[in-house]
């Protein structure tokens, strides 16, 4: 039967949905696993065949809890705009594409006619080629001016990986029209003897916002011809600039805009994204332009089966007792492995880049047993890789040298790896979009797919794999970005004065809170006002004031003690969780333990080991509120927004056991603490809602405490974060609203967003919680529902049926009007007006927070 509600963007993206019965008839034969098909013929499987094979056996059957099929679908043409130059349509032609899709030939008619335009379409359905002909044929015009570069573009990636990959396609694409077309990389990686022979005659330059903000915008006399010229500016995959990192390239992005106004330049902006909710309001938000939205996709598509698979408990317990599942990261191992053995072309997308080594190496143990030469066909591949070893990877995974690679999200951000079968995907990405991204990395060149989702142990894996609708019915998310956070907004001020002194003018574009921030700046001595100028007034560079992907601070370097050799880098925000002393790293495969970490000299020395175990930093938490923006009653309590201080400390390691994650023992630790001003959202609870949920003062503390572990670990559904992004605190009475609290609060200074969409949601977003909570199968909570993996409390004390209760309750008087549509203004009856951003006396020295996602 098909779903009534499917979501516009997937049916866009797959067709018509189909739920079909999950059997399996396939008989269990002996080591199936590690033994080779018998198909000789060279014909690859289908996607249901592959996943057959993987399920074979009772216990492997059991493990998958939904299957979805998604039919092929029919492409429909169009014909390219009559103002894209012959030679163009001739040079895509002969890359074998004889006509556009519909979706192509509407964005290239909109950038031709000098209109903004973002194309939010499915995996593999030609966006690059949408903004690439307008670009080469207006290139290939500025080629005809007496110097050669009468027209410029400018391309920015979210990686320096999806650059490179890019830059290959359009030097493909844009052979056959000669020299007049001159692409280039300028990133970190581009040699410094080459750097001025870019700015000077390259007339489509790939890079990415952080070499904007640092390298060319700072620098924009050397590029003064280039951004005269400029006519197109394409920002791909611009789903992926959510959060704090969004908000700083939103601002980046105003600055680009500002210079290129000095220089007499209006580029128009064509932008990527995959499906999500909104993209047009999305675009807006990031270029502070009006954006023409193209989401209606027109491109063919091959099958998919996509399943969701639930890893089995285990004879083992972990905190407090609680039964322990099967690791996602050892699952995914076993699944890659029979991929490889099957001859089946295949990515593991996994979160961090620990997972991401740990899954390459048990794979290639695994492979040695059946075939040592299978074993050097698997790889690790994430970001902290010397340029070098990524291009490397990249050439043995387009070339098919490699059958498997387990990969950071570096690898889901458009990179051509045409002709894989199948994805496997570590835990769920943390939104709908980048689990669609990332399953439409198989089927590329139109043949079959299959997807495979291993649930994590935590309540937001096990509610997705347990109620499907929550992936395929439920709308893609809207992206989540704030460019007026004043912890973003205050260094590019900073940047844009040092770059052309800012006057009242420039106030608009830089949004309406960058007025209320200049007498902070005048007064931090940060900037002069001359005459109705301010100038910035320091020596150092003001781009190096902050780090635009939100890490701040110094990289830490990896070095090996014994060596001296740099094996990679760590963003200093996270050096406390991922490389103390003591902390097990991993790098192309290889252990290597921690000797010690310094902070001042920003470098972590190492030493290779093969310890049997990994590590998991553990903290301590407290927070307190600076003020309400906004609250409304929820029953005899209240739902709070606003601005708080969070002061978080790391205090030990957990050593746990490869594979079961059994924890083998804990060690102290000395680290300073870190303090972060930002965000949150926050419930209280009333003696008369405590004894309607029937919790008594003992049972208090645990109940709330489950309570704040899950809805962390849901929140993700409702937006574009994971849990990793947020943090919380349970308190049986807080000193500020003298009552038991439960807070939420974004992990980054200044908010994120995502504290405020929690408000906008409070009562779906609990309800699902608690759902998540009572439909678990444990008595008394475990990591699928309530244990959280970076508790600093070692998940004590914890109440399920508490917590259950304690929720039940708080919907019961839940209150209506709380929530808003995506980029909506938050307004409730009793506060008509948005809340605003907080105030800040630090806003160019922010703090850390310590609870980071892992490198």
């Amino acid at each position: 039967m098909a779903f009534n509600h499917l979501p516009a963007a997937m049916h866009d993206a797959f067709g018509p949905l189909s739920v079909m019965p999950v059997t399996h008839s396939v008989p269990m034969a002996k080591n199936h696993r590690f033994r080779r098909p018998t198909d000789d013929t060279g014909v690859r499987p289908g996607p249901q065949d592959v996943l057959d094979r993987l399920s074979t056996g009772q216990s492997r059957a059991s493990r998958i809890t939904h299957t979805e099929h998604l039919p092929p679908r029919a492409g429909r043409h169009a014909i390219w705009p009559d103002r894209i130059r012959p030679e163009v349509i001739a040079a895509i032609q002969e890359r074998g594409i004889e006509h556009p899709w519909v979706h192509q030939a509407t964005a290239a008619e909109h950038a031709l006619d000098g209109d903004s335009v973002i194309i939010a379409t499915g995996t593999a359905s030609g966006k690059s080629l949408a903004y690439l002909a307008p670009v080469l044929s207006t290139l290939l015009d500025g080629s005809e001016a007496p110097n050669g570069r009468g027209s410029t573009a400018l391309y920015l990636a979210p990686t320096k990986a999806l650059a490179a990959d890019q830059r290959r396609t359009f030097r493909e694409l844009a052979a056959p029209l000669g020299p007049g077309i001159r692409p280039a990389v300028y990133d970190g990686d581009t040699p410094v003897e080459e750097r001025e022979w870019v700015r000077q005659y390259a007339n489509y330059v790939l890079t990415n916002p952080d070499m904007l903000h640092r390298g060319i915008l700072p620098s924009h006399p050397r590029w003064a011809s280039f951004l005269r010229a400029l006519r197109f500016v394409v920002i791909d995959e611009c789903h992926t600039y959510r959060g704090v990192f969004g908000s700083h390239v939103a601002q980046v992005v105003r600055r680009l805009r500002r210079l290129c106004a000095r220089y007499g330049a209006d580029p128009v902006f064509l932008l990527a994204s995959a499906t999500a909710a909104d993209p047009g309001v999305s675009a807006e938000r990031l270029t502070g332009l009006p954006v023409h939205e193209v989401d209606d996709d027109a491109s063919p598509r091959g099958e998919l089966v996509f399943a969701l698979w639930e890893p089995p408990l285990t004879d083992l317990h972990g905190e407090q007792g609680a039964p322990v599942r099967r690791t996602a990261t050892a699952e995914t191992a076993d699944l890659l492995t029979d991929l490889t053995v099957q001859g089946v072309r295949s990515v593991a997308f996994v979160r961090s880049r620990r997972g991401a080594e740990l899954i390459a190496v048990i794979a290639q143990e695994r492979l040695a047993e059946v075939d040592r030469s299978l074993a050097h066909r698997v790889a690790a591949y994430r970001g902290g890789y010397l340029p070098e070893e990524r291009r490397a990877l990249e050439s043995a995974l387009h070339s098919g040298e490699l059958l498997g690679l387990a990969a950071t999200t570096a690898l889901e951000l458009g990179i051509d790896v045409s002709g894989l079968d199948a994805v496997v995907i570590a835990g769920y990405p943390g939104t709908r979009a980048s689990l669609w991204q990332q399953a439409g990395r198989a089927g590329r060149s139109g043949q079959g797919a299959l997807a495979v989702l291993v649930a994590r142990d935590d309540p937001l894996d096990t509610y997705l794999v347990h109620h499907p609708e929550a992936l395929f019915r439920q709308p893609v998310e809207s992206t989540v970005l704030d460019p007026d956070n004043p912890y973003v907004l205050a260094p590019h001020l900073c940047a844009a004065a040092a770059e052309l002194p800012l006057t009242a003018t420039d106030m608009d574009l830089f949004g309406p809170a960058a007025a209320g921030l200049m007498p902070q700046l005048e007064s931090a001595k940060l900037l002069r006002r001359r005459g109705q100028s301010w100038y910035w007034t320091r020596r150092e560079r003001a781009a190096d004031l902050t780090d635009i992907r939100g890490g701040g601070g110094s990289p830490v370097q990896i070095v090996e003690a014994g060596t001296g050799r740099l094996l990679g880098t760590v963003d200093e925000a996270s050096a406390h969780t991922a490389v103390h002393d003591g902390a097990v790293h991993l790098h192309q495969g290889r252990s290597y333990l921690v000797e010690h970490l310094d902070l001042e000299d920003s470098v972590a020395l190492v030493e290779a080991a093969s310890p049997p175990y990994s590590t998991t930093a553990r903290d301590t938490t407290a927070i307190s509120v600076l003020e309400t923006d906004t609250e409304i009653p929820w029953g005899s309590g209240r739902l709070c927004y606003g601005s708080v201080e969070v002061t978080n400390q790391v205090v030990s390691f957990l050593r746990r056991r490869l594979i079961t994650g059994e924890v083998l023992g804990e060690s102290k630790l000395d680290l300073p603490p870190r303090t972060l001003r930002t965000r949150a959202v926050w419930w209280t609870v009333t003696e008369d809602q405590l004894d309607a949920a029937r919790v008594n003062p003992e049972q208090l503390a645990g109940a709330l405490h489950a309570a704040e572990h899950a809805s962390i670990g849901m929140l993700p559904l409702f937006a574009t974060c994971d849990r990793w992004d947020i943090g919380g605190v349970s308190v049986p009475l807080h000193p500020d609203t003298l009552l038991p609290t439960v807070f939420v609060y974004d992990g980054h200074p200044g908010g994120a967003g995502f504290a405020e969409r929690a408000f906008r949601t409070a009562r779906e977003w609990l309800t699902a919680t608690r759902e998540a909570i009572a439909s678990c199968e444990c008595d008394a909570g475990c990591p699928s529902c309530i244990q959280s993996p970076k508790c600093g409390n070692g998940n004590d004390p914890l109440h399920k049926r508490g917590a259950v209760r304690l929720l039940g309750e708080l919907l019961r008087e839940a209150p209506g009007g709380v929530t808003a549509g995506p980029g909506e203004a938050l307004t409730t009856p009793e506060n008509p007006d948005p809340p605003s951003s907080p105030g800040s006396a630090n806003l160019l020295n922010p703090p850390h927070q310590a609870d980071r996602p892992a490198p």
